[in-house]
């Protein structure tokens, strides 16, 4: 059964940044879980894990860094599932988009011939870097500027963009939203289920949108998609539906065919990248999420009761 949403829940401050009182929230865990018999998530005879992709204040929070218009009420909408699913949800995997000043697709790694850095959502072809309109700010690197440009048009991956500096390490864009930061924490001692972390976008000369792997270069987390192999069901929400969300998914689904028919995908928790003026990427975000429906995951939403969802989650 669905549980009713604890009381410390406000749905009101979503779009806002505070500081969960986890001494509080652990206290209450622990009655929360007495008062509604929930039992530790080793106890699941249906392993259901959560995929929370980059949930964080640069994505998430109006007046950050890279925010995706409809992600508060995305976010609203993944802590209401938590709390009335936290019985069923027995692992929370949770990726934080992580990355520094100079990285390919911040400013600073790029100049013009005017010697001025380019504004964000600058795309970068081919040509603009065999042109010179673009190129390494550092020289050393123009050569692997000019093979990483050429591997995105060679793979059919999105042409490099320059980003607004975001989800910088340490920094408050980098966190967890509050209110699913408290949600995941809360879950975690109510069922006495660790979150299990996943950092991504470290590495300064590609772009990570892919959980499970970098757009050029690298090597997969394979140590990943074999956790993942061992739930019955992986629930995927998070940010940009466009990006971080569909590289994710097209990389399990590639990497492990057989998590295909255990894939569902909430589509009213997730939205795409759309700036005013500069870019909207809606189009390209259904279409994947249109690829993953056809090779056989499940799209749904969130507030259908999982009861409906066909093999997903047993009472």
């Amino acid at each position: 059964m669905e549980l009713p949403l604890p009381p410390h829940f406000d749905a009101s401050r979503v779009a806002e940044v505070w500081r969960v009182d986890y001494g509080a929230r652990s206290v209450d865990a622990a009655a929360w879980a007495e008062r509604h018999a929930i039992r530790p998530a080793s106890d699941d005879a249906f392993r259901t894990c959560l995929f929370a992709v980059d949930c964080q204040n640069t994505f998430c929070t109006p007046g950050f860094e890279l925010f995706v218009p409809g992600a508060p009420d995305d976010g609203r909408r993944i802590c209401e599932f938590v709390y009335r699913n936290l019985g069923r949800l027995t692992e929370i995997v949770a990726t934080l988009d992580t990355h520094r000043a100079f990285q390919i697709f911040h400013a600073a790694f790029l100049v013009g011939p005017d010697g001025r850095h380019p504004p964000p959502y600058t795309s970068v072809s081919v040509a603009d870097v065999e042109t010179g309109a673009w190129r390494a700010s550092h020289p050393a690197l123009q050569a692997h500027l000019e093979r990483y440009v050429q591997a995105l048009a060679d793979g059919g991956k999105y042409e490099l963009i320059v980003w607004p500096y975001h989800a910088m390490v340490g920094g408050t864009g980098h966190a967890f939203v509050s209110a699913i930061e408290e949600a995941f924490f809360f879950h975690a001692l109510a069922r006495d289920a660790q979150t299990r972390i996943e950092i991504k976008g470290d590495d300064p000369l590609t772009e990570h949108y892919s959980a499970l792997g970098p757009e050029v270069g690298g090597e997969p987390n394979l140590a990943l998609v074999e956790h993942l192999r061992t739930f019955d069901a992986v629930v995927v929400v998070g940010q940009a539906k466009s990006h971080c969300v569909a590289w994710t998914v097209e990389d399990l689904i590639r990497l492990a065919p057989d998590l295909v028919p255990r894939i569902y995908l909430l589509e009213d928790c997730t939205s795409p990248v759309v700036v005013p003026g500069a870019v909207d990427f809606t189009e390209q975000a259904d279409a994947a999420f249109a690829r993953f429906a056809a090779a056989g995951a499940h799209v749904v939403r969130s507030t259908t009761p999982t009861s409906a969802w066909t093999g997903m989650m047993q009472s």
